[in-house]
This record gives C-alpha cells, sequence and structure tokens, in this order.
C-alpha cells in the first residue's frame, strides 16, 4: 500500500512535467528534426533557436517589455488594492457588499469586452504603445482580485491591532506600514503572485494595445511564420524562456500561496 502511495503521486507528477519537457526537448531541435521524426531527445543537439532569441532585438526586446509592464501593473495593483482591502474589512458603510460584488464582476468580464475602449482611449491619450498602457489595463482584471484576497487576510487580523496602535499614538499610516503590511505578509505575497502571473500570460489585451515599442513577448510568438511555414524550435525556446520567469515567482512566494490555501483565502 505504501508503494502505491508513492507511485500514484509521482506518476501523476511525471504526467504534469511531461508537457515541458517535451516543449524543451523540441527548443534544441531544428524545425525539420520536429516535423521529420519522432525521438525522445534532440538527434542533432543545436542552441541556435537560444542564439537568434539572445541576439535579435525582436526577440529579447519581448521579454523586457513584458517584465516592464508586469512589473508596473503588480506594483500598481497591490499598492491600490491595500487600502481599499482595509476598507472593506475595517469598516461597515452603505452599499460595501454591493461595491464589493461590483469589483468582483470586473475580474468575472473577459478581456474582449475592453479590448476596444481602451485601445480608442489609449490612442486619443497618447498611452498607445507603452508600457503604462498594458499595465493599466491589467490593472482593471487585477485589482479587484488583489483586494479580495487582501480583505479575507485583513479580516483574520483581530481589531485590537488596530486599536492598540491607535492608542499607543500611532498615525494610520505609520500604523498602516510599520505594523498592519508586515502581519499581511502572506497575504500581500499571495495577491502579488495571481497579479503577476495573469498579467504575464494574459495576450489579447497586452497585444492590442501595443505595435512595436512595448510589443510584449506573447505578441511576438505570434508572428514567427515564414514563407518555410512556422518556426517550431524558435516558438519552444521562446516558450521555455516564458516559463522560467513564472517558476521564480512561484519559488519565492511558494510558501506565502501555501498559507494562502490553508487559510482558503485562495
Amino acid at each position: 500500500m505504501n508503494r502505491v502511495s508513492r507511485f500514484v503521486p509521482a506518476l501523476y507528477i511525471i504526467f504534469l512535467m511531461l508537457p515541458i519537457y517535451w516543449l524543451v526537448n523540441m527548443s534544441f531541435k531544428t524545425t525539420n528534426e520536429i516535423l521529420g521524426d519522432f525521438t525522445l531527445w534532440p538527434r542533432q543537439f543545436t542552441l541556435e533557436n537560444y542564439i537568434t532569441i539572445f541576439t535579435d532585438p525582436t526577440w529579447y526586446m519581448g521579454y523586457v517589455n513584458s517584465l516592464a509592464y508586469v512589473s508596473i501593473n503588480t506594483v500598481l495593483s497591490v499598492a491600490v488594492a491595500l487600502p481599499a482591502a482595509y476598507a472593506f474589512s475595517r469598516y461597515r458603510f452603505l452599499g460595501d457588499k454591493h461595491l464589493f460584488f461590483w469589483l468582483l464582476t470586473n475580474r468575472m468580464a473577459p478581456a474582449a469586452v475592453f479590448a476596444l475602449p481602451f485601445f480608442q482611449l489609449y490612442s486619443a491619450v497618447g498611452l498607445f504603445d507603452t508600457y503604462l498602457a498594458v499595465a493599466l489595463a491589467h490593472t482593471l482584471f487585477n485589482i479587484p482580485l488583489a483586494v479580495w484576497i487582501l480583505e479575507g487576510f485583513m479580516s483574520g487580523v483581530p481589531k485590537e491591532l488596530d486599536e492598540t496602535a491607535y492608542v499607543d499614538g500611532y498615525p494610520f499610516w505609520s500604523f498602516f506600514i510599520k505594523i498592519f503590511i508586515p502581519t499581511i505578509a502572506a497575504g500581500i505575497g499571495v495577491a502579488a503572485f495571481f497579479c503577476f502571473m495573469f498579467s504575464w500570460v494574459e495576450l489579447l489585451l497586452a497585444k492590442t494595445l501595443t505595435a512595436v515599442d512595448a510589443k510584449p513577448i506573447a505578441a511576438t510568438m505570434t508572428r514567427t511564420a515564414s514563407t518555410s511555414g512556422y518556426e517550431l524550435g524558435l516558438l519552444a525556446a521562446a516558450g521555455t524562456l516564458t516559463i522560467i520567469p513564472g517558476a521564480f515567482v512561484i519559488y519565492f512566494v511558494r510558501n506565502y500561496i501555501a498559507k494562502g490555501f490553508a487559510l482558503g483565502r485562495v
């Protein structure tokens, strides 16, 4: 029974890792080999796909652009969500539940609904094809999510902490930054993780609101067709590199995410 209990999870992990292995395997092959033979490892091992990505500005700037607007979005979303979540967790006011639900409906709506309005608005005000354009568009979805996550963590902090700080003479912002935020560090980590991942993998808005200067890697990967067809090896290498930032983020916030699931806040 013990062997079976160990074998099943191991088999499941192998099953989950198989697509990633196959992607990495393809990244070291030429497109002709990918289309020609079925092989478990490259017969003609090549780094040409990665060399192309790191030497061609069209490719490596896609990663730079993506990381830039994702970082801006994550910081903005968490910074705005923190005081909003505190208000929802600590105060009761007219229409608070309706407002909270309205925030979540923005997160439920598909990105395609907002693509055209954002495109026209940013074109009119000169924000089209900038990092800020994509970052601000993604906040429409990430701020409600961050507020929902953070409100759950903040509600778990006793209100006596606030009252004690006020009695000790702490101004609100001093208490909020120095005492309250460290208390909910796990919640901030979870919220930042989900904001980062949504912005990193989102394609429609990122592609619609950029053209050349701020074009993300996801948009670059959709334009790899040539006269000979799709460059599959290059696409696989780009996909492999795209996984790395998310893996780093997961590694650093893994304990916070586990705590969030344990508390039932995620």
